[in-house]
């Protein structure tokens, strides 16, 4: 298992110093998250049902009713290896780790991100994986591009598979309105952007066969009901998500004013 960030208690205890005066850069999470709503009583004593309004503020939201709700992208990391077919797989690097992880069965190679390493990768692979934007280095490829690369790979029966993250500030980026179509997967989830990352909660967007297939995988109730009512009420809150939008823009803005003045 591969080690994260985010283990603020342990870093708290190794050097003394209390977890209030800690600042957390290690996992690009909103520190300002979203005002998560009261859970009623119902999602707790329950079983999760799938027809509690959470696939229809996701569709809203992301633009594409074909989706499947995980326990964050993790899980649908791992599986997607055993569902996705090809022998030669490639992958931005560097990368969010656990994509490299999962693959590893098939010995994944690395691109880096300059084009004419993707067109290559593009050309000579079955599967490719990237992160958009990019983790850690915020590469952001356009998204024609993509398109094009999808339609490259789809002929031949390979896939691209677009980890979105982060793309939340940008969503007219987002490739999640074309998944319908064989050669596709989109991964998104809320722990970036709404900072919802302990409600575990993400969407894979892909064809109806490869989202089956993960269902199968995953089990019954991947998420849980108070999960999914917070979840649910996030996705719908238009106002609260155009307000954050704005502030990081300006918060990003005057980070790179400090950075360049410095």
């Amino acid at each position: 298992m591969l080690e994260h960030g985010g283990r603020l208690r342990r870093a708290a205890l190794q050097y003394g110093i209390a977890l209030d005066d800690w600042l957390d850069l290690s996992t690009g999470i909103n520190p300002l998250a979203y005002p998560a709503p009261s859970v009623p009583l119902s999602a707790w004593h329950r079983l999760p049902e799938d027809d509690d309004g959470l696939e229809t503020a996701a569709t809203g939201y992301y633009g594409s009713a074909g989706l499947l709700p995980v326990a964050g992208s993790q899980p649908a990391i791992q599986a997607l290896p055993a569902v996705l077919q090809g022998k030669r797989v490639s992958l931005l690097a560097p990368g969010y780790a656990e994509h490299a992880h999962a693959w590893r069965g098939r010995e994944p190679r690395g691109f880096d991100g300059c084009v004419d390493a993707a067109e290559a990768a593009v050309d000579g692979s079955d599967v490719v994986v990237l992160v958009q934007p990019n983790n850690p280095t915020g590469l952001l490829f356009e998204r024609a591009r993509l398109l094009d690369w999808h339609t490259r790979l789809a002929r031949r029966g390979g896939w691209l598979v677009v980890d979105e993250a982060f793309i939340d500030t940008t969503p007219q980026a987002s490739l999640v309105p074309e998944t319908g179509a064989d050669g596709l997967v989109v991964l998104r989830s809320l722990g970036k952007f709404f900072g919802l990352a302990g409600a575990r909660v993400g969407f894979v967007f892909a064809p109806a066969a490869v989202r089956m297939q993960l269902a199968e995988l995953l089990g019954p109730w991947t998420l849980g009901g108070p999960a999914r009512h917070v979840a649910r009420v996030a996705l719908a809150d238009a106002a609260w998500q155009a307000q954050t939008r704005a502030r990081l823009a300006a918060d990003g803005a005057r980070l790179g004013r400090l950075l360049r003045d410095s």
